[in-house]
């Protein structure tokens, strides 16, 4: 009876070992939806093909609802690697205490967010007084913090000064308000402009830049804090090994809108947590 007991332990237990061993051979990875499920998956295929074959482990994407589900996922080891704009970085840091950037795009040292409308009339946000106006995302930095942060400084307060003031979500979607009329004026990642320009998704005869923001650094790959560190610097080190002579490489990395990546740190973050809390966005 005492053998098969410990027989029967024995296999729970390696049982047990197997399951996790398999859990911890797939990378679990997602993203902040700062543009449609569809197009996020379309261009982290090429990207998660890549890792698979740089780790020798199985990657996995899946897209979340909103940007608040990527936070609670890596702060509950749900998720193993996220793309986070900056400002859910902060926040993510914040709540887990530990979640690690490990790079980001070259261009994301010194990003910048495009104003955009449809109206003739309006060539400055002084011409958008009175009328309607859309974010992004409340959670995205790009498309709402810090550009609320700058109209900040300017003595622009976001929701005395425009009419009604929307989040439509996504960069894309911005677009698409304007363009259709929707809102008088708005403002969005100026990557995505351009790539949606580029696309002929949007019809720049119709819809034009009429303010940049300052630069800021934004959006970074994270791990969540409890990754095995030495599949952290595999990681990190797989992507900074993504060359643009190489045809293959150039190709993922044209997919995520990046020249090349380079490492980043907690540091480079600390603007963005200041402009959170004055803007009275971080409790």
């Amino acid at each position: 009876m005492l053998t098969r007991t410990l027989a029967l332990a024995a296999g729970v237990a390696l049982s047990l070992s197997a399951s996790l061993s398999q859990a911890a051979e797939v990378l679990r990875v997602s993203a902040i939806p700062d543009e449609a499920p569809t197009e996020l998956l379309r261009k982290f295929k090429p990207l998660g093909a890549y890792l698979e074959q740089q780790l020798g482990m199985k990657v996995e994407f899946t897209p979340v609802a909103d940007y608040p589900a990527v936070v609670e996922a890596l702060a509950t080891d749900r998720l193993d690697l996220a793309w986070l704009g900056g400002f859910t970085f902060v926040q993510a840091r914040l709540k887990t205490g530990n979640a690690i950037p490990l790079v980001q795009r070259e261009q994301d040292a010194q990003f910048t967010s495009k104003f955009i409308t449809a109206n003739p009339d309006v060539t400055s946000l002084a011409d958008l007084k009175g009328k309607t106006f859309a974010f992004g995302s409340v959670s995205s930095t790009s498309g709402s913090l810090m550009p609320r942060y700058f109209m900040l400084q300017d003595g622009i307060k976001p929701e005395d000064f425009f009419s009604r003031v929307g989040y439509s979500g996504a960069h894309d979607a911005t677009a698409a308000w304007v363009q259709a009329g929707k809102v008088d004026g708005g403002v969005l990642n100026a990557s995505v402009w351009d790539k949606l320009v580029a696309a002929g998704k949007v019809d720049s005869s119709k819809v034009k830049v009429f303010a940049t923001t300052p630069t800021y650094y934004d959006y970074n790959w994270t791990v969540r804090g409890t990754l095995d560190p030495v599949l952290a610097e595999k990681i990190k080190a797989a992507f900074l090994a993504l060359d643009p002579a190489n045809p293959e490489h150039k190709a993922i990395l044209d997919l995520q809108a990046a020249s090349r990546f380079i490492a980043t740190s907690p540091e480079n973050y600390k603007g963005i947590e200041d402009a959170a809390r004055a803007a009275d966005l971080l409790k």
